[in-house]
């Protein structure tokens, strides 16, 4: 344990997500030690992300202005949503290339351990924009364990009476991983969701 403005600078680094403690104090020693511009322009960057970043009205990723990028560019499908639990779920699919419609991010998943529940997500935004008949398609895209996997399914509850196609990423084995090392859940989906050559 250090003292004073040091300790509070770890403590401060350790409740950050996925940093520990020793993570937490390599990089404060590493602030401590570095230039003061390189301190003064993290400072700077945390404060700029704080004043301007809000979250688009429209879907609920991060942007800059009142509507994301996406949501504003008049050449993506809309008539296809894809439902997803953060804003880093909308860059990740991005990069695929693969998906042309738009995104509805809830803001995390249904954890009755952690006390999140259907109507701390953006569930009710979510079903707002379905009230809109063009959209014919939602894709459910949240993680494959068991918080995304309750979401999905009480998702699922709720958008198949309203007769939107609702479907779901398909899961399974990774390109390059060995079959001994994937656990029976990943291999009994491999299973459920193989194709005909």
């Amino acid at each position: 344990m250090y003292e004073g403005a040091i300790q509070d600078l770890i403590d401060a680094l350790g409740r950050l997500p996925g940093i520990g403690p020793k993570s937490a104090q390599r990089i404060a020693f590493h602030i401590l030690q570095s230039d003061s511009e390189i301190a003064a322009s993290l400072v700077e960057a945390v404060r700029t992300v704080k004043e301007r970043v809000k979250f688009c009205t429209q879907c609920g990723n991060v942007s800059e202005e009142a509507e994301c990028r996406i949501c504003r560019d008049p050449r993506r499908d809309g008539t296809k949503i894809c439902v997803v639990e953060e804003s880093k779920d909308v860059i990740a699919i991005e990069r695929t290339r693969e998906f042309r419609g738009k995104y509805h991010v809830l803001g995390g998943a249904i954890s009755p351990i952690d006390g999140i529940g259907p109507d701390q997500l953006r569930i009710r935004e979510l079903m707002q924009r379905l009230a809109d008949s063009t959209i014919t398609e939602i894709i459910l895209a949240t993680d494959p364990n068991l918080e995304g996997e309750a979401t999905a399914t009480y998702l699922a509850r709720l958008i198949k009476p309203m007769g939107i196609n609702v479907s779901r990423l398909a899961s399974g084995l990774p390109v390059g991983g060995d079959l001994e090392y994937a656990d029976e859940v990943t291999l009994g989906r491999a299973f459920e969701g193989r194709t005909t050559l």
